[in-house]
C-alpha cells in the first residue's frame, strides 16, 4: 500500500497492523491510516496476525476480537507476551464484559462497530503520542517523561522536585506504575495493596488516589499518569 502524503521527508514512518477478517473494514481503516501518513499492514485472521506482528513488531495494532483461527485475545496475549506494543481492540461486540476484558489485559483503547474512519484515526494518534515515551529503567529507578520513582530509596520526583509520599501513597503509585495500562478495581488494588479481603468499603483506595494525583500531577482534574476507567477502577498511563 502507498504512504499517504502527509509523510515528511526523514521522518520515520509509524507502522500500523490492523487485523479484521472483514475486508472492507481492513480497506477503509488502512486508506484513512494512510492518508495521515502511516505505513499500513493488513491482517484478516488471527495467525496472519500473529506472523506479520513477529516478523516485524509494529507501532500499534487495531485488533478485531472476532477473528478465525486464533481468537482476538489470545493474538492480544501473544504479542504482549513478546512486547509492550500498544493495541486498540476493534469489536462489534458491545456488552461490557468484552471492554471489562479488554481493558483488564491492558488494552490502550477500546473501539465498538460501528465507528467512525476518523475517531479511530485520532485514537491511533492519541495512543501513539501516550506511548511515545514510553517506561525505562535507570538503575532502580521507573522513569515517565516528568516522574521518576525508585522502588529501592522510596524516592519520587515529580517535575523536578521531591514529592513526599506516606508509606501507603508509595506503595500504590509502585503498583500501578509497574503494571502500565492495567486497569485494576478498586477491591483488587485494595487486596494488594493494602492485603484486606474486600468486604464492601473501598473508600480508602479512592482517598489515596486523589492524594497521590494532588502531588504528583501537574493538573490533578485531568491526570496524565493515575487514569479513572469509569465503571471499573483505575490504570497508569505511562
Amino acid at each position: 500500500m502507498e504512504l499517504g502524503s502527509s509523510t515528511s521527508p526523514g521522518t520515520a514512518v509509524q507502522r500500523i497492523l490492523v487485523v479484521d477478517d472483514d475486508p472492507t473494514i481492513s480497506e477503509v481503516v488502512a486508506r484513512y491510516l494512510e492518508r495521515d501518513g502511516y505505513e499500513v499492514d493488513v491482517a484478516s485472521d488471527g495467525e496472519e496476525a500473529l506472523i506479520k506482528g513477529r516478523s516485524g513488531l509494529p507501532d500499534l495494532v487495531v485488533l478485531d476480537l472476532m477473528l478465525p483461527k486464533v481468537d482476538g485475545l489470545e493474538v492480544f496475549r501473544l504479542l504482549r507476551a513478546e512486547d509492550s506494543v500498544p493495541i486498540i481492540m476493534l469489536t462489534a461486540k458491545g456488552e461490557e464484559t468484552d471492554k471489562l476484558v479488554g481493558l483488564s489485559l491492558g488494552a490502550d483503547d477500546y473501539v465498538t462497530k460501528p465507528f467512525s474512519p476518523r475517531e479511530l484515526v485520532a485514537r491511533v494518534k492519541n495512543v501513539l503520542r501516550r506511548s511515545a515515551s514510553p517506561r525505562i529503567h535507570d538503575g532502580d529507578s521507573l522513569r515517565f517523561q516528568d516522574l521518576v520513582i525508585n522502588p529501592k530509596t522510596r524516592q519520587v520526583r515529580s517535575h523536578g522536585a521531591d514529592v513526599e509520599l506516606t508509606a501507603k501513597e508509595f506503595d500504590l503509585l509502585v503498583f500501578l506504575a509497574q503494571r502500565p495500562r492495567q486497569v485494576f478495581s478498586r477491591e483488587q488494588i485494595l487486596n494488594q495493596v493494602w492485603d484486606y479481603v474486600y468486604v464492601g468499603d473501598t473508600s480508602t483506595v479512592t482517598v489515596h488516589i486523589r492524594r497521590l494525583r494532588e502531588k504528583i500531577e501537574a493538573d490533578p482534574a485531568k491526570p496524565r499518569y493515575i487514569q479513572t476507567v469509569w465503571g471499573i477502577g483505575y490504570k497508569f498511563q505511562g
